[in-house]
């Protein structure tokens, strides 16, 4: 363990001049008389880290529920975090070991026992953040949770990164006015601390957006952009299969082969709310797709059930009315319940954030989901036996966009040994991706995108 040194050592100073203090996991701490107590320190049962560029989560699972301070240092840029209850261990020096060199937030960590029952962590940071640290109650397999979730101090634009994948596309030009003519007040979420991003990339007046080469076949106008939506991530794995598979891998890589599909078409380009292992809130899942005007979502699960012998793809739209079966309401509920799984700072909710998950006041959507979802599910019936040969209605929050077509496509049953098999194999997982692929392509050729924000 390194040791800091110094009177403004943040392992051994209780206060710095340039900290900027908040309290997680309970009230704020009254200045009382100290009260000697003989508590048993907590136990860790783990540690983890999900590092990404949207923001990085470290998370220690406990047997206990605990308090924990936190405060940021300036010059240079340092995560201050005291622990109430605990005392050092080997699975609290197992962090240092997971953090990794390609983190973009977190440089090293260490370790010391600040005051007694008390484990000070001092994590050396490569730039700004606005933290969020937060308690999470026991649910699933999960105890005692304390999550530091470190966000950028500017927030990241869903826009921007559509430009990045597009540097090279001859579309460039038509996703940059795209962004170019974004509302005044990106409307994507922020954490307290957090500015919002710039609107689109600093451009010098005089200097006009690129013109895009013609692409063949391409509509006039800004491409079909369609968001895919791999569900569960980081904390989250979804449901499990008895091999061990997790489906917030097997989603991420169906959804990786169909972007490739997408991108190769000359007037569609996708985008991913998440391109790797980490957890993305429903909502915040809604409002990429919302910032990128996306002409459909597409939430992509693998499913599971309580008997092994159930199989078959299945395609979802969203119901406002309630479940079509009990099956159903079971179904979205375990979805639903993602957010509590992956683990939601409720305190980090802002008004901004609230109004996306509106009650529909139209059945448009609703409607021309079903329609996408029947062309989808009629190609997937193609290469996977089904589990229902028509739509299915639920209450999924994933697909509560006010003006975006959305479906969730359960892709088979990742409980059922043999799909889980099949769901493994890249040849299956190219076959899911091609299917949906024929469906998109059949529905927008009967019912052509309009370019709602031009």
């Amino acid at each position: 363990m390194a040791d800091a040194s110094g009177p403004a050592s943040p392992m051994s100073a209780p206060a710095a001049p340039l900290r900027r203090k908040m309290i997680a996991g309970g009230s704020a701490l009254l200045l009382l008389p100290v009260v000697p107590r003989l508590a048993r320190a907590a136990t860790i049962l783990a540690v983890r880290t999900w590092p990404a560029d949207e923001y990085t989560r470290v998370t220690l699972e406990m047997d206990t529920e605990l308090k924990a301070e936190h405060f940021t240092l300036d010059h240079p840029f340092r995560l201050v975090v005291d622990i109430e209850g605990l005392r050092l261990s080997p699975a609290i020096n197992d962090l240092v070991s997971k953090i990794r060199p390609n983190d973009p937030y977190i440089g090293s960590v260490r370790a010391g026992q600040n005051r007694p029952n008390v484990v000070r962590l001092v994590f050396d940071l490569k730039q700004d953040v606005a933290p969020q640290v937060f308690t999470l109650k026991p649910i699933g397999e999960y105890k005692y949770r304390l999550v530091l979730d470190l966000y950028p101090k500017v927030a990241q634009d869903p826009l921007m990164a559509l430009l990045k994948d597009a540097e090279n596309d001859p579309l460039a030009g038509i996703l940059e006015n795209l962004a170019q003519n974004s509302p005044t007040e990106a409307p994507i979420p922020s954490v307290e601390g957090q500015k919002l991003p710039p609107l689109a990339r600093n451009r010098q007046p005089d200097t006009p957006p690129p013109q895009p080469r013609a692409a063949p076949g391409a509509r006039p106008g800004r491409p079909i952009l369609i968001a895919l939506d791999p569900g569960h991530g980081g904390e989250d794995p979804g449901a499990i299969g008895s091999r061990g598979t997790r489906e917030k891998d097997i989603v991420l890589q169906i959804a990786q082969r169909l972007k490739k599909l997408i991108d190769a078409q000359p007037n569609m380009r996708a985008y991913l709310t998440r391109d790797r292992d980490y957890f993305v809130p429903l909502n915040v899942r809604v409002q990429k797709a919302r910032r990128v005007q996306a002409d459909l979502f597409i939430s992509i699960h693998a499913d599971a059930w309580i008997k092994p012998s159930a199989r078959g793809s299945s395609v979802w739209a969203l119901s406002q009315h309630g479940a079509t079966s009990s099956a159903a309401r079971w179904l979205a509920k375990k979805e639903n319940d993602a957010d509590l799984i992956g683990g939601v700072n409720l305190g980090a909710h802002n008004a901004q954030v609230a109004k996306v998950l509106l009650d529909l006041s139209t059945g448009a959507q609703i409607n021309d989901s079903i329609r996408v979802g029947t062309q989808v599910l009629n190609e997937i019936g193609k290469i996977n036996q089904l589990h229902k040969n028509r739509i299915e209605r639920a209450g999924f929050a994933v697909l509560k966009a006010p003006d975006i077509p959305s479906i969730l496509i359960e892709t088979a049953f990742i409980s059922n040994p043999q799909e889980e098999q099949l769901l493994r194999t890249s040849a299956h997982q190219q076959r899911i991706a091609n299917a949906v692929l024929s469906g998109i392509q059949d529905y927008f050729s009967a019912h052509p995108a309009l370019a709602r924000r031009e």
